[in-house]
């Protein structure tokens, strides 16, 4: 008899999962598909008024096969507008070999957890380990999670925050000043402090890059992370064309996010990718290769790190008993008939 539905809410999701373990699980997808254990087709892309819904999917073959469709609305004038978050969706957990319905989940805690762990695991490879200063790029719902990601790679010790609303940079000081046992400064001006910081990570929702190379010393990692659609950029294309480059998925890269507009500028090609994150989760390539680097890993998040984390999260609530259990329909025998 097949098991039920579980639905799994963002409190459940936080009980059972650290950051940490999305680490260890995103790492764990980009290995898989590295050895031709995980896929991703290309996202759907549906535009509305206000922004945009993303439809993200990926199967991952572990012990068992798991396939995961992710539905997110991604409307960035939602706080102001209309109180509620930018980012709201669920994701489908299914058995890849019945297709059961295993368990439905928020989407929002998956997206914000996984984004994070993946600009982590490039800075484990990408960034000095010696890195102890950041500047948080976009003071949104991206912001916290990937203080507490970098946190727990390198040895963090200032945390500087830069948003174009100055009054969402004080908020987000004061929310996790005190929790996360960091300095945690805003500035005004994002050129005031982003020269001096080992680590920059941009998570904003621009239309317009702002990241200059102007902007950058020698030796710095940057995770950008918020360019997630074709319409969106925050790294200049020069920047782009002195740094090396590292992807999450060539494919996807192309086609949304920095890398796109930089070689649409003709700064790059194709071919001046360094690699990609599973190349370097799974030894194929050396991460950083000199002190005075400067790394890039351009984000745009692939449904791999998606069925990966949420693969987790429901084996964690299956052996925890946690979540709330429920039937989308009643199942009847089906028989063939013999002519």
């Amino acid at each position: 008899m097949s098991r039920p539905t579980i639905l799994l809410s963002n409190i459940d999701m936080r009980a059972l999962v650290t950051p940490a373990d999305y680490l260890k699980a995103v790492e764990s997808g980009f290995v898989a598909a590295r050895k031709g254990r995980a896929s991703s087709p290309h996202p759907m892309h549906i535009p509305v008024q206000h922004g945009g819904f993303h439809a993200k999917g990926a199967q991952l073959i572990t012990e068992r096969g798991y396939v995961a469709l992710k539905l997110n609305g991604n409307l960035p004038g939602n706080p102001e507008r209309t109180g509620l978050p930018t980012i709201q969706g669920a994701l489908l957990l299914c058995d890849a070999e019945t297709g059961a319905v295993l368990s439905v989940m928020d989407s929002i805690e998956i997206t914000l957890r996984r984004t994070a762990a993946a600009s982590a695991l490039a800075a484990q490879h990408l960034a000095r380990p010696d890195s102890r200063t950041l500047l948080i790029c976009g003071c949104g719902q991206q912001a916290e999670p990937h203080v507490e990601a970098f946190m727990g790679v390198l040895p963090i010790r200032k945390v500087f925050a830069w948003d174009i609303d100055e009054g969402r940079a004080s908020l987000f000081v004061k929310r996790i000043g005190d929790s996360l046992g960091v300095a945690v400064r805003a500035v005004s001006r994002l050129e005031d402090m982003s020269r001096d910081c080992d680590v920059i990570a941009t998570c904003t929702t621009s239309r317009t890059a702002f990241l200059k190379a102007e902007h950058v010393s020698p030796g710095s990692f940057i995770a950008a992370v918020g360019a997630d659609s074709a319409s969106k950029s925050e790294i200049t294309p020069e920047l782009m064309e002195r740094a090396t480059v590292v992807v999450d998925s060539l494919d996807q890269c192309l086609a949304m996010g920095d890398l796109r507009l930089t070689i649409a500028s003709s700064a790059l090609s194709s071919t001046d990718v360094y690699g990609d994150l599973g190349e370097l989760a799974d030894g194929s390539k050396p991460g950083r290769t000199r002190e005075d680097e400067i790394t890039i890993f351009d984000s745009t998040g692939t449904a791999i790190e998606d069925v990966a984390s949420a693969a987790m999260v429901y084996e964690r609530a299956l052996a925890a008993h946690r979540g709330l259990p429920f039937v989308l329909s009643r199942q009847v025998r089906a028989f063939r008939r013999d002519a």
